[in-house]
């Protein structure tokens, strides 16, 4: 494999026990966190979407959230204990009527996750060491809470695992790692979306390439992406972890059956 190339894939073990999984991925550099260009409106446009799903019905009648709250019950995971991130922010949408804005495109994340229901990690390529792997974690694999605190995914536990053995996800989709979070010096990040349910294919496609038109709006370049599915379960992307520049926001990717 060449330098500089990213492996990104769900555990075959994993794919295995939820094949139906389907997760969108985004590779993209030149990030920076003073974008307006209407951004913002494109995001209460999301926020909109989900708002219309939430005066039909709460968000646990959701497909979407139904099927997710099925894996952690199948990964003996009390759902209503251990949620889903998409479901804890349509709880948290629902009560308070708004989102704190953290980052431009971490907000844009959570507003596609809350319009598709569909839980999306945001990870900040510049502290991802190595290849990134979707799996059941081992027990040594170290995680960094946003509080600093440092903990042990449990043996077992579904993980976002990189090369250094360290974890950047507890509990598959429930809570994301504060080491990989993106921050105002993040310039190169992967995206990923995942999803269980019966449309799952044609929504993250869906997803995917709406986040691919926004990123390429508010950032500029063209990021790289692919939908992954048990017959292509393989991203590769060459993400800039030194800092990109604004003449080099292209990410080269593709998607492979193995």
């Amino acid at each position: 494999r060449q330098a500089g190339v990213m492996r990104f894939e769900h555990a075959g073990k994993l794919r295995a026990d939820f094949p139906e999984l389907v997760a969108g991925v985004v590779a993209a550099n030149g990030i920076r966190p003073d974008v307006t260009l209407g951004l913002s409106q494109r995001i209460d446009a999301f926020t909109a979407t989900a708002s219309a799903r939430l005066a039909a019905g709460a968000a646990s009648e959701f497909p979407e959230i139904r099927a997710w709250r099925r894996a952690f019950a199948a990964m003996g995971r009390k759902p209503t204990q251990y949620r889903c991130a998409a479901e804890a922010l349509l709880r948290r949408f629902a009560k308070d009527g708004a989102l704190p804005r953290i980052h431009p495109l971490v907000d844009l994340c959570n507003a596609l996750s809350m319009a598709y229901a569909v839980p999306v990690a945001v990870l900040d390529l510049g502290r991802v060491s190595g290849d990134l792997s979707v799996c059941y974690a081992a027990g040594s694999e170290t995680y960094e809470t946003f509080g600093g605190t440092v903990e042990h995914p449990g043996p077992g536990e579904v993980s976002f695992v990189d090369g250094s053995g360290r974890a950047h996800a507890r509990r598959w989709t429930n809570r994301q790692s504060g080491y990989s979070a993106v921050r105002a010096g993040t310039t190169s990040v992967l995206v990923v979306a995942e999803a269980l349910h019966a449309s799952a294919e044609r929504d993250v496609a869906d997803l995917t390439a709406t986040l691919v038109a926004e990123i390429g709006a508010a950032w500029g370049g063209t990021p790289a992406s692919a939908v992954l599915t048990g017959a292509a379960p393989v991203f590769t992307c060459r993400p800039d972890r030194t800092g990109s520049t604004s003449a080099d926001r292209q990410v080269r990717g593709e998607s492979r059956t193995a």
